[in-house]
């Protein structure tokens, strides 16, 4: 008898601690889907030079926010939110004002409740323009402008990135396509093929190739470029201003943190970190432009006082997918056949 009574007396002892260990596994499930709610994320094609100074901003003034950074080419990027977005995105955060009129065609934003943003669902918060680096000492001479590029001097020494697979790349073919026309604009790139010494993956890495010497002058954005101490920028002219864009985006997980994070890119504390030497960016904020003094270049200072030519990124939605296709068919597939029939012709 006394054998059972301690036996159930056991049991009793057993359950009372399964209950208790049920409680606390209970308890910590509800923190951490309490933790996951507050999980922001975002999608994004900019440097952690960029992303992380407003991540750490942000996390100081919202402490309870877990930010999750994935960071994707920009075709890959538009690719994952053309498809539903199936992971739960919060934020696209890009360079290419194209990449959101393309996913704003998906009906890829969300707009509701969020002061900061209009109907689209995104906003411009940094100005950009492109053009080429190079090495502070190298043996090379610095082209003076984009028809400079076409010099025999520079054969087999120029890289650039993948429009298929840059952003910013696609909005420099698209730059030449608008500024010159669709004949003469590609006319320019079949002809700059010749002189070309490789296509990169990312942007990244025509600042890497520039950097190590693989290739002397890179076509690139400036804000890459301008970050490294070690590399001379030249601004293809006439400059077009390219506005960098961030977005809601719909079925996000958390769409109240996402209006926080992008209200504070837009704020004027935002707006300043894109100031910092590391960071190298030029804030939309004309009131905060107009107090940086040599932080903004005096080319992009003259563009953004007289913008002859705005970037037409409806343009470059409608037509996205064929100039990346035609690129790749024409130059990128057949580069060192097309570079061979160059030096046959000449």
């Amino acid at each position: 008898m006394e054998q059972r009574r301690g036996g159930r007396g056991l049991q009793g002892s057993h359950f009372g601690s399964a209950c208790r260990l049920l409680a606390i596994l209970a308890a910590l499930a509800v923190t951490a889907s309490a933790g996951l709610a507050q999980q922001l994320r975002i999608l994004t094609s900019m440097p952690p030079s960029l992303t992380d100074p407003f991540i750490a901003a942000f996390r100081q003034e919202f402490p309870q926010a877990d930010l999750l950074v994935l960071n994707k080419n920009t075709n890959s990027g538009i690719d994952e939110i053309t498809r539903g977005n199936a992971r739960g995105f919060d934020i696209f955060w890009a360079s290419s004002p194209e990449a959101f009129a393309v996913i704003g065609e998906h009906q890829g934003f969300d707009a509701s409740a969020c002061p900061v943003l209009d109907a689209s669902g995104h906003a411009s918060f940094a100005l950009s323009s492109i053009g080429w680096a190079r090495r502070a000492h190298a043996g090379i001479t610095m082209p003076g402008d984009w028809d400079d590029l076409l010099l025999p001097a520079y054969r087999g020494h120029i890289g650039m990135a993948l429009p298929s697979h840059s952003g910013t790349t696609h909005m420099m073919i698209e730059r030449f396509l608008q500024v010159r026309g669709w004949e003469a604009g590609w006319d320019y790139f079949l002809r700059l093929s010749e002189n070309l010494s490789t296509l990169t993956a990312r942007s990244f890495g025509v600042i890497d190739g520039v950097r190590s010497g693989r290739f002397d002058i890179g076509l690139t954005i400036d804000f890459l470029a301008e970050v490294e101490p070690d590399l001379d920028f030249r601004y293809g002219k006439p400059v077009m201003i390219f506005p960098a864009q961030i977005g809601r985006l719909a079925h996000g997980l958390e769409p109240g943190l996402a209006c926080d994070f992008i209200g504070f890119v837009l704020s004027d504390a935002g707006q300043r970190l894109l100031l910092e030497p590391g960071v190298g960016r030029i804030p939309v904020a004309a009131s905060l432009r107009d107090g940086a003094d040599a932080a903004i270049p005096e080319p992009m200072r003259d563009a953004i006082r007289h913008q002859w030519q705005v970037y037409d990124a409806g343009l470059a939605e409608r037509r996205y997918w064929a100039v990346n296709a035609l690129f790749d068919i024409f130059i990128s597939d057949l580069l060192p056949r097309r570079r061979e029939l160059w030096e046959r012709f000449r």
